[in-house]
């Protein structure tokens, strides 16, 4: 079958041309929005006397064909149609005949591909924030179980003050609170209707834009017709959002690496989200933790890859505007997957809350207790840290720390330290005692984990 663009063209391409130029490869996976959209359409034309009511029946008729073909999986795309809509209107042709070329009036592939992108992104919106809540839930599940389980903080890789295990994973909800956040702000802007634009300047013929909108469930249509068929903000946003999604969950997951390790041992992740070695029959690799990992790099390719396409296009459409859509996917794909692995990897972890704790009895991560113990007795805070400065580098050149020193030991360095320092310098009291809004302590854990479920159940 000639192109359905080549009544200007003498010439033929060559198969090879063709396949390069095609885009159906990736951009099958927009069959179905863009069926609703051409029966949106349709029904437009009809709606505004541009086509009869007949030919909109009978086209409407050939559209719902092609869609239960390809619910079916009946359809075989080819190159030579080039991309999803000629395709589809290819099918169209094959079932009601010379009609079906009314469908395109008052149309440019220009901005159908555009109300495609919208309407699959839309659906995938929703989607990817139904995944962020269900992880908000499973991780606030978690905290609840881990309130009192006491583990290192860090800074610098490096043994900081013990907290509450709880209070670690409700960091991780906060960032997925924002991301869900900004997902579900997008939407505003993902939530607009181009057709109608055509080409790049609108059309002679009288259609009634907001009218297909409303078809479609958009909230608005584009005010401008060069501004819809050129805008790519909206993917942009997705992909910015997904790359930050993913630097979240990257990060999680390389803590996660870590406290799997023979050296750390603080969790276990279930055989399901593990794999072992061909040659060391030992081991057990947390590998879907250190795919998500890597797979964030793909993400970021992505969203620097159409930011580049972006950057020197002079409007309105353009070829390049191809390249829009194989990132889309392949992030939409690579973060609704991720977000299951991470929900369910979290949900059947095994946290070795002995060994956390342990952990924090064989260090100095209670010095910063000490120098407020100190403080507190009225010694200037600056010289409560020097003065135990100089116990841990004692401690740590005679073996010991800082809760094994004895007590006239202490009370030769000054006399203001008396028994209950030791009470100061238990881990679990540590914890305890960190009262300040949003911090470590046991209460303020709680507390926000209540705040986490008032706004979970809000929503």
């Amino acid at each position: 079958m000639a192109k359905l663009w080549g009544g200007r063209f003498d010439g033929k391409n060559e198969g090879w041309i063709d396949a390069f130029g095609a885009s159906i490869n990736f951009d099958q996976k927009m069959a179905q929005q863009d069926i609703f959209g051409s029966l949106a359409h349709v029904k437009m034309l009809a709606h505004t006397g541009i086509i009869s009511q007949t030919d909109a029946e009978q086209i409407t008729a050939g559209l719902l064909a092609v869609k239960d073909k390809l619910e079916a999986g009946q359809l075989t795309f080819t190159v030579e149609n080039e991309d999803i809509h000629m395709n589809i209107e290819t099918y169209l042709h094959q079932e009601i005949g010379a009609v079906a070329g009314k469908l395109h009036t008052a149309r440019s592939r220009n901005d159908q591909v555009a109300t495609d992108m919208h309407l699959y992104l839309k659906d995938t919106l929703h989607t990817v924030i139904d995944k962020i809540q269900t992880f908000r839930n499973v991780l606030v599940d978690k905290a609840e179980a881990n309130v009192y389980t006491v583990m290192p903080g860090y800074t610098h890789l490096q043994h900081a003050q013990p907290i509450s295990f709880g209070q670690h994973l409700l960091a991780y909800y906060n960032m997925l609170t924002r991301d869900q956040e900004r997902f579900t702000e997008s939407i505003k802007r993902t939530d607009l209707s181009p057709l109608g634009a055509a080409a790049l300047a609108g059309t002679t013929f009288p259609i009634d834009r907001e009218f297909s909108a409303k078809e479609l469930g958009f909230a608005n249509v584009y005010t401008n017709s060069l501004d819809a068929v050129s805008d790519r903000d909206f993917i942009l946003e997705f992909l910015s959002n997904s790359a930050i999604l993913m630097m979240h969950l990257s990060r999680f997951c390389e803590e996660l690496i870590l406290w799997c390790s023979h050296e750390f041992q603080f969790v276990e992740l279930t055989d399901t989200f593990s794999t072992g070695s061909s040659i060391m029959p030992q081991k057990k690799n947390p590998d879907m933790a250190e795919l998500i990992r890597g797979k964030t790099g793909r993400v970021y390719g992505n969203l620097f890859g159409l930011l580049t396409v972006m950057k020197g296009l002079p409007l309105a459409y353009n070829k390049d505007f191809q390249e829009d859509k194989e990132g889309m996917f392949d992030t939409a794909e690579t973060i609704l997957t991720s977000l299951d692995i991470m929900a369910g990897m979290i949900h059947t972890m095994t946290v070795h809350k002995e060994h956390m704790l342990e952990s924090t009895e064989k260090d100095f991560s209670n010095a910063t207790e000490l120098a407020d113990y100190l403080a507190n007795k009225g010694i200037p805070f600056r010289e409560a840290h020097e003065i135990v400065g100089k116990l841990v580098i004692d401690g740590i050149h005679k073996g010991r720390y800082l809760q094994d020193i004895p007590l006239e030991e202490y009370q030769a360095i000054t006399p203001v330290i008396e028994a209950d320092v030791y009470e100061k310098l238990d881990s679990f009291n540590a914890v305890k005692n960190r009262h300040s809004l949003g911090g470590t302590g046991f209460d303020q854990v709680k507390h926000q984990i209540q705040l986490a479920k008032e706004q979970l159940e809000q929503e």
